[in-house]
């Protein structure tokens, strides 16, 4: 790789919702650890057709963390964060290896 990125990774970038004289910079990070809490909220189209709207708010798992796209954006800054495209756990992946699975499965 030479002037470029892997095959299997891409770039997650996040610019913070501030005036472009208030960004202080881009900050290569990592992904914060956390998750979205889900709700939905019903709501009528135009046509009085009912739909369901995907809200609800991310819980950040690592406050504290300074090296992370949440606090970078946090600090007004544009985060940067590699990813790779391959969301596998290998080492899960090993583990399991050694469980026991039955092996005549029945469709019900």
């Amino acid at each position: 790789m030479q002037n470029g990125l892997p095959k299997t990774v891409c770039l997650n970038v996040n610019i913070p919702d501030v005036r472009e004289d208030q960004i202080k910079g881009i900050k290569l990070c990592r992904q914060n650890m956390g998750y979205w809490r889900e709700e939905y909220d019903k709501r009528t189209d135009p046509h009085g057709r009912n739909y369901y709207w995907l809200t609800g708010f991310y819980h950040n798992s690592e406050p504290g963390a300074m090296d992370t796209d949440e606090w970078a954006l946090s600090q007004n800054y544009v985060a940067v964060v590699p990813l790779h495209i391959d969301l596998t756990c290998y080492e899960t992946l090993k583990k399991l290896d050694n469980w026991k699975f039955e092996s005549d499965i029945r469709s019900t």
